[in-house]
């Protein structure tokens, strides 16, 4: 009896989909790509899958036409599509005519983009237009013998002189931390399969929100004194229903900033966090574009935000703003002030200077914005401000006088800034809240809230 290949496309796809539920679109051929109809979770969806066994999974004209056949029937049907990559790119023996073909491919990606959820499951080397197929989609899962990379080892070391390998070309390694291009990277290929099938539960079946929640104090999960460092992974796990499905994408890239989805009350929402473990949770240029694809993604499909903000500012430096720090922070901007989906904020303990207006503040259009009791909201912080307001009588002091001298003045500039009752006086934080009922007010807001979304594409920024 012959071994079954496992890099068989109707293998691969049957893997992935509910048991007994996938059916084949077009027909077994030399074309290198095959397309089923499917349910995952028992939300219905199509698949397509390269056939590595056929040159390497290779595209040409004929594969092209398998993946745009697959999107017309996602389109017609508004259903999710995931797609299972593996392959070497163009065709060579096709020449312009492959060529031709991925950007019929992309064009169809494109076409698609933010009318339905396009999930990509990387099994193997993807090379060249199929690397960017992958790339335009919402979520790329990328599993432990997944490659992406535009050009191969050998043609790297023909051009530069560079002599790399696939893996570290383009293996998990290369992607975890340094390109953001894949945002989920599997431990094992079981695993990659896994979160495809979460993940297309979280956008194909969001679910309503079910009142009320359990108190759950989260307070002891954010140290008290603001410039203190901790991970926020901890209280978004709180925020998030413990017993549904959640995940979060590029979780090494940009750190400094968390992005997850997950449930609360039984309803799909995406978590914006600001992580102090990294960089103090200072927004920096590759953050704020992180949280900007996020952003727009959830917006695309109707999933509600919610934004934990802890913030210093944005991070300072001239390598920050050669690499556009002002280019890429203003996308998150647009983001934010774009989106049109329930959208609360939740400041922990601090939200200071232009990264208060770019973590989704009122200003920009919040649904809601609250705040713990002892969160400051202000241009900076109190010992900051008065170095600069006071800076001339703080040199003329003694060094021994100095400190006692800056902690006065910062209580009094406290009292004259307001901090976060001055900004509920004025109608930019709603309300503060029990940490002990964060759970319950955010879930009420989020239900309460108009349910709308987003009429645009979701550009990979």
């Amino acid at each position: 009896m012959a071994l079954i290949d496992q890099r068989d496309p109707e293998v691969r796809m049957s893997r992935l989909a509910d048991a007994g539920s996938l059916t084949l679109i077009t027909p077994r051929d030399k074309s290198g790509m095959l397309a089923a109809t499917a349910k995952i979770g028992g939300n219905a969806v199509i698949i397509f899958a390269s056939d590595a066994t056929i040159q390497g999974g290779a595209l040409g004209p004929e594969g092209a036409r398998v993946i745009v056949e697959a999107y017309n029937a996602a389109l017609a049907a508004r259903i999710p599509i995931i797609g299972i990559w593996h392959s070497g790119g163009a065709r060579l023996r096709d020449g312009v005519l492959s060529l031709n073909a991925f950007g019929e491919v992309f064009q169809s990606i494109i076409t698609a983009s933010g009318k339905i959820p396009q999930l990509s499951l990387i099994l193997g080397p993807t090379a060249g237009g199929g690397a960017y197929g992958p790339a335009l989609t919402d979520v790329v899962v990328l599993a432990p013998e997944g490659r992406i990379f535009v050009t191969g080892p050998d043609v790297v070391k023909s051009v530069t002189g560079e002599n790399i390998d696939m893996a570290k070309l383009g293996g998990p390694d290369a992607h975890r931390r340094n390109s953001g291009v894949a945002h989920v990277i599997a431990h094992t290929e079981d695993e990659a399969f896994e979160e495809i099938r979460n993940l297309t539960t979280l956008f194909a079946d969001q679910g309503e929100i079910t009142l009320p929640l359990p108190d759950m104090d989260l307070s002891p999960l954010v140290p008290p004194a603001s410039k203190r460092t901790y991970d926020v992974h901890p209280l978004v796990n709180a925020l998030l229903d413990a017993d549904r499905e959640q995940l979060e994408l590029l979780p090494m890239w940009a750190a400094n900033i968390t992005t997850t989805l997950g449930r609360i009350g039984g309803r799909t929402v995406g978590v914006v966090a600001s992580n102090p473990a990294h960089l103090g949770a200072a927004l920096d240029s590759s953050a704020a574009e992180k949280a900007a694809r996020f952003v727009r993604t959830c917006d695309s499909f109707g999933i509600p935000l919610l934004v934990v903000v802890d913030v210093p500012g944005f991070l300072p430096g001239a390598g920050q703003e050669w690499e556009g720090a002002v280019r890429r922070g203003a996308k998150l901007l647009h983001a934010f002030g774009e989106a049109v989906v329930p959208r609360i904020t939740l400041i922990t303990r601090k939200a200071y200077g232009g990264a208060y207006v770019a973590m989704n503040s009122r200003s920009l259009g919040a649904t809601k914005v609250f705040a713990w009791p002892d969160a400051e909201v202000s241009v900076m912080g109190a010992v900051a401000a008065v170095r600069v307001l006071h800076r001339r009588l703080l040199a003329d002091l003694p060094e021994e006088q100095r400190e006692m001298m800056e902690l006065e003045l910062a209580a009094e500039h406290d009292q004259i800034s307001g901090g976060v009752e001055r900004a509920v006086e004025i109608g930019v934080v709603d309300e503060i809240i029990d940490p002990a009922k964060t759970r319950q007010v955010i879930a009420r807001a989020i239900k309460t809230a108009p349910q709308h979304r987003g009429i645009h594409s979701n550009i990979p920024l």
